[in-house]
């Protein structure tokens, strides 16, 4: 007969999968940041510490606060914490609303209203 404690680290371990604890328990069922717009290359960067006394914060909102002490992009950390870039997205506007980090959002290369931008466009399209 096996113990309850072999049964609980076969049910919440998966050999391939690892741990089984769902994207949307770390988001309490949320899809969509309560604050701020998340791009893939969007740079995260900790701006104050997150102190103990803070409530309704879990590992994975610590474990970012710790990674960007140095600027990292959305995508950077959804890689090194190994979770769904959706999940990551939630979870930094929980941060960002109560501002433990601030974003630094990309700046196109183009100004799209510029005219001459397109006109170039047209041109180059013409010479083909």
């Amino acid at each position: 007969m096996r113990s309850s404690e072999e049964f609980d680290d076969e049910r919440w371990l998966d050999e391939h999968a690892g741990p089984l604890v769902r994207p949307y328990v770390m988001t309490r069922g949320r899809i969509l940041p309560i604050r701020g717009k998340f791009d893939l290359i969007s740079l995260i960067v900790t701006v104050r510490p997150v102190p103990m006394s803070e409530v309704g914060f879990g590992p994975e909102h610590l474990a970012i606060v710790d990674l960007c002490h140095e600027m990292l992009s959305v995508a950077e950390i959804a890689g090194r914490l190994d979770l769904p870039v959706g999940t990551v997205r939630v979870l930094l506007g929980d941060l960002l609303h109560r501002g433990f980090i601030a974003v630094e959002e990309p700046q196109p290369e183009v100004n799209m209203s510029d005219e001459a931008m397109y006109e170039a466009v047209l041109d180059g399209l013409r010479t083909l």
